[in-house]
């Protein structure tokens, strides 16, 4: 009879430097992803003049910095999670949101921009919240999940209705987005997430509001 092997135990050191790396990864695009094919490959490059280039790229930007801090939240939240089977689901979530950075990333080279300059602030603010909302508590954590998705949930549809007519590219892009988003919205919620009280959820579109304005310009 084999004996299974005990899962290994991270120290301190090993955490901090797992989420150094992690950190890396989501602003240098070195995330490998679950190797999903690019929901935009076969669409036609939309010939766009300077003006909606440059709209198309500020909404792409926006996009992106929310993917990087859905990294930051979702590894913060694992950290602190109580239960296995919530890091788990941390843990896949995050994996498949490594999809959503590189596509933002992509569209965002062939619009000849770049990411927001900013990203390092928001990942960092976005991984103490998420943390701190771990450790509330698991149906609380989940809770900031689900009402994180919905939130952004929203956003995409506005997004989708400010892309140019013949961006389909861009489009694809977020509506696979928007689905995975709502996807993840109805797991946390079907794992017993806690509905966020409402001074919170005002406080969340609070900061969404400050982030998307500074990443559509920088």
């Amino acid at each position: 009879m084999t004996q299974s092997t005990p899962p290994r135990r991270y120290s301190l050191l090993d955490r901090v430097i797992g989420q150094a790396d992690n950190a890396l990864r989501t602003m240098g695009g070195g995330h490998p992803g679950t190797q999903r094919p690019d929901p935009a490959a076969t669409a036609p490059v939309p010939n766009l003049d300077p003006t909606q280039a440059r709209h198309v790229a500020g909404l792409m930007r926006v996009n992106h910095t929310g993917e990087v801090c859905a990294q930051a939240l979702y590894q913060g939240q694992a950290q602190t999670a109580r239960l296995p089977r919530v890091r788990r689901q941390m843990a896949k979530s995050a994996r498949e949101e490594e999809d959503h950075l590189h596509w933002c990333e992509q569209r965002l080279r062939e619009l000849n921009s770049h990411p927001s300059v900013l990203n390092p602030v928001w990942y960092s603010l976005s991984f103490a919240i998420g943390a701190g909302a771990g450790m509330v508590g698991d149906r609380w954590s989940l809770g900031f999940v689900e009402e994180t998705e919905h939130q952004v949930c929203a956003h995409l549809q506005g997004h989708m209705a400010r892309l140019p007519p013949e961006d389909e590219r861009s489009r694809r892009i977020l509506q696979q987005m928007h689905e995975d988003e709502a996807h993840h919205a109805r797991v946390a919620h079907q794992a017993g997430a806690h509905r966020l009280p409402p001074p919170v959820r005002k406080f969340m579109r609070a900061v969404a509001k400050v982030m998307t304005t500074t990443a559509y310009r920088i």
